[in-house]
């Protein structure tokens, strides 16, 4: 018996309906497909965010994980674009960029070399002398009443004694980045008081940041342009120019730094040697260099520990750098890094002291290193997409 025609042409559009939803049609009837999940309820809103939450705790514990590996990657980065305005300078001249990026790698090479053969030795001979001479200057400081009453109560001398004759006096003054210069010869001078895992991490982390630093110098453009590609076309050239802005800040912020933090150094030891502190004048102006790039505190922290070795010696040579230091900081805050800065960053004084508390509370001295010219970028950024678009409306 055959089926109506109306009835016919039903049957075959509910099976036509039915398989385009991809319901099978072996002729049971399975019901209507209910409608779509309601992505606004607060079950899946609650779960889907749960999710959200895991994934980000997830990534943020492996990220802690690496912390130190991407600090390292994060400081070579800064070193290049620190290294690229003297790229700049020699393409400028004329030079092709793979020439001047080799040209700017020996130089780089040459200099290190120079720095481990001629003043590493020179150096450690110096802080080997202050710490033998600091326990006698201890001895000197305990005559004094006003000391003999706070040792008597907190017990400083003995302190100070043995957290000079652990070598923790070197390690903590010479730690950390200046570990990287100084190791190889550390390795054999404080072996015997237990700094030598310290030195030998330092020594990898110096290695790994020139390798890394080299690596990224070379290819600046490359990874410039991977980055940019990942903008919409629409605004890749408005992107591209706005990193290229970024990236000669901090460029022009790293290698204004350094030349700041030379004159600090070279004018402390022209000051030394006349002052009568030749016997440990390179070791010290290379701390005063060294603790100048810190921003804000850098300088006066290099200021006192040249000072307070200086009185320890003759209280002379302490007035004249309390004098020294004192005019000298007056002329790089107001003439030196001013007219070195001008063209690299525009930080207001109030944004700088804030992003150096901040960057120094969460990654140390990297952190305070870094904070300048990350806020410098981040006010850049905002003037000219956030403000701009305000203005607009």
């Amino acid at each position: 018996m055959s089926l109506p025609a109306e009835d016919t042409a039903g049957e075959s559009g509910r099976e036509t309906e039915e398989r385009d939803e991809g319901i099978p049609t072996d002729g049971e009837d399975l019901g209507t497909p209910g409608p779509p999940l309601d992505h606004r309820a607060p079950f899946y809103v609650g779960f889907i965010g749960g999710l959200g939450a895991l994934t980000a705790i997830w990534i943020g514990l492996h990220v802690q994980v690496v912390g130190s590996t991407l600090m390292l990657v994060v400081v070579a980065l800064f070193l290049a674009a620190g290294l690229n305005p003297a790229v700049e300078f020699f393409e400028r001249r004329g030079m092709r960029r793979p020439g001047a990026v080799v040209t700017v790698i020996l130089l780089f090479l040459i200099a290190l070399t120079l720095f481990f053969v001629a003043i590493v030795p020179v150096i450690a001979d110096q802080v080997s002398a202050l710490s033998r001479n600091v326990p006698q200057w201890l001895d000197e400081v305990q005559h004094n009443r006003d000391v003999q009453r706070l040792d008597e109560e907190y017990d400083l001398i003995d302190k100070v004694k043995d957290y000079v004759a652990k070598g923790d006096f070197v390690g903590t003054i010479f730690g950390g980045a200046v570990g990287i210069g100084l190791g190889y010869w550390f390795w054999g001078q404080f072996m015997e008081y237990g700094i030598g895992r310290a030195v030998v991490g330092a020594l990898f982390n110096g290695f790994i940041i020139i390798v890394l630093t080299l690596y990224f110098l070379s290819s600046l453009e490359t990874v410039k342009s991977a980055l940019y590609r990942l903008a919409p076309a629409s605004r890749r050239d408005r992107v591209s120019r706005l990193g290229d802005r970024v990236v000669r800040g901090v460029g022009g912020y790293v290698s204004g730094a350094f030349v700041v933090a030379m004159c600090a150094g070279i004018s402390s030891l022209v000051f030394l040697f006349v002052a009568g502190l030749g016997q440990y004048a390179v070791a010290l102006a290379f701390v005063v260099a060294l603790l100048d790039v810190i921003p804000m505190i850098g300088a006066t922290i290099g200021a006192v520990i040249v000072t307070l070795i200086a009185f320890a010696t003759d209280w002379k040579i302490g007035v004249a750098c309390v004098i020294f230091y004192i005019v000298y900081q007056q002329v790089e805050n107001y003439v030196i890094y001013p007219r070195v800065m001008s063209k690299s960053v525009d930080v207001p004084g109030a944004v700088t002291v804030i992003a150096a508390l901040v960057g120094a509370a969460l990654f140390g001295i990297v952190g305070a290193l870094m904070a300048i010219p990350t806020a410098a970028a981040l006010l850049m950024l905002t003037r000219e997409v956030f403000v701009r678009r305000q203005d607009e409306r």
